[in-house]
């Protein structure tokens, strides 16, 4: 081939006519992101990027099992492609047989846009989005508010070829806008409020009712009122749930769990069903009261996402054996029961378990209709309620329980006879996900959201607000 600039299934057919391997998988990741930001109510940088990554598995097939080598690197040149190839076979050879080794997945299928150029995202992207913008900067600096923030879109165009015949491609979009807003004028102790969005083209989002809406969070934090830790009525918006369930599914690998080692394993003991498949795990127990339902879908409306695997690395839960695996809609938990926990092709046939690979969105649906504002409006008539913005630097305590801890942020409020009435202190919370959807007492509409201390690792996500009757605040916390 030419020394010319290859395109992403040229790199990919070449690097498979180089390997000398049993075995070969390439990845060609075509990356491209446009960003903006701003402070103080006007535009500070936007940008705009591209790269390229490329990924080799090579396989070797020995006396003991079938060993893999994984090579990841950006920006590889024609000049560098044969010594990727070699060294992905090198770390095979070097290495013993693989836990996870299986057969690639087999397959004569070709995406139809297997040899087209990569998509791509440009400024153009935020044509509609930065002038709404410049309307939101100017409706904050009449109200007394200063916005800070950023807008990140990027796609990334995935090529899959593997030496067993598969070609496949995927587009991939993923645009977040997270607004903050910040009393002017000097104070002390400026009042803050934050709000974000996940968006596949930004055409869905808008700055101007965002700003709207955190301006009446400044307002509620006009009153201040402090409280000591304690167990109190809370409603948890969608980001919030989405965080805790986020990190609930990274927790819930079969094999660990079929190992004794999760909150989803089942107590020692056996008993009757003690040689059914996932015997050591708890699948098949009510975890919620509520008709909940926690699926995955690559083809959810909105939150779309690769319907084959992309394994770049092998792990607990994801095997680059499994590379091009079809993904198909997944409950994993279905009207409050555990279904399913995500298995690879290895893990699967340790435990018995239907083959169930991760996926890249999660929605949780099942609840009611009402809005987070109806849910207000029906607490703090016994008690003072607690009203969530966001939590963050969260962190596992106990994996046996999936106790996390972590901070509320940009505002806890107080809500008392159906009102909010002001804004209160910050806390540190002990809390695990799988207890949460235990007590949950009632769950609104399900709406897409970000997930806060997520975001840059998962996206697509659609959650309703949580009610839960006695949310733990461990203790007070300076945080903001």
């Amino acid at each position: 081939m030419s020394r010319r600039t290859r395109t992403p299934h040229e790199i990919v057919e070449r690097a498979l006519e180089l390997s000398r391997a049993d075995g070969c998988v390439v990845i060609a990741d075509e990356h491209s992101s446009a960003n903006l930001r701003w402070a103080g109510n006007a535009l500070t940088t936007n940008g705009v990027t591209r790269g390229r990554t490329l990924t080799v598995v090579a396989t070797v097939d020995g006396g003991q099992g079938t060993a893999s080598g994984v090579v990841t690197r950006s920006a590889v040149t024609a000049d560098e492609l044969e010594p990727l190839v070699r060294a992905a076979e090198a770390a095979a050879r070097e290495s013993g047989p693989a836990e996870d080794a299986q057969p690639l997945v087999a397959g004569e299928k070709t995406s139809p846009d297997f040899t087209e150029a990569p998509a791509e995202t440009s400024s153009e992207v935020f044509a509609a989005f930065a002038p709404a913008l410049g309307e939101a900067f100017r409706q904050a600096r009449s109200g007394g508010r200063d916005l800070y923030g950023f807008a990140h879109h990027g796609v990334v165009s995935s090529y899959l070829g593997t030496s067993s015949g598969l070609r496949l491609r995927h587009d991939q979009p993923t645009g977040t806008l997270e607004l903050n807003a910040k009393s002017a004028g000097g104070t002390a102790e400026p009042r803050s409020a934050w709000a974000g969005r996940a968006t596949r083209d930004f055409t869905d989002v808008d700055p101007r009712e965002m700003d709207a809406e955190l301006s009446r969070r400044l307002d509620w934090a006009r009153r201040r009122v402090e409280l000591p830790a304690g167990r109190y009525e809370t409603l948890l918006p969608p980001t919030a749930v989405a965080d805790l369930l986020i990190y609930q599914m990274w927790s819930s690998g079969a094999r660990d769990a079929a190992e004794g080692r999760t909150v989803f394993s089942r107590p020692a003991g056996g008993g009757a069903d003690a040689g059914r498949p996932g015997a050591g795990t708890r699948l098949g127990e009510r975890l919620s009261a509520l008709p909940l339902t926690l699926r995955s879908d690559p083809g959810a409306a909105g939150l779309e996402c690769a319907p084959f695997v992309l394994a770049h690395s092998s792990g607990d839960d994801a095997s680059v054996f499994d590379n091009g695996l079809p993904l198909a809609p997944t409950d994993w938990i279905r009207e409050g029961v555990l279904h399913r926990l995500p298995t690879t092709r290895h893990s699967a046939g340790l435990t018995g378990l239907p083959v169930a690979p991760g996926i890249d969105n999660l929605l949780l649906e099942g609840g009611g209709s009402r809005s987070l504002d109806e849910m207000v409006a029906s607490c703090g008539h016994d008690g003072p309620t607690l009203l969530l913005t966001c939590l963050w630097y969260i962190r596992e305590v106990d994996p046996a329980t999936l106790l996390l801890t972590g901070l509320t942020r940009d505002g806890v409020y107080l809500v008392e006879n159906g009102e909010v009435t002001g804004e209160v202190n910050n806390f540190r919370f002990n809390e695990s996900p799988v207890d949460l959807l235990s007590r949950a007492v009632e769950a609104g509409r399900t709406e897409r959201t970000l997930p806060r201390e997520w975001g840059d690792y998962f996206t697509r996500a659609a959650m309703p607000a949580l009610r839960v009757a006695d949310f733990h605040m461990s203790s007070v916390s300076q945080g903001v």
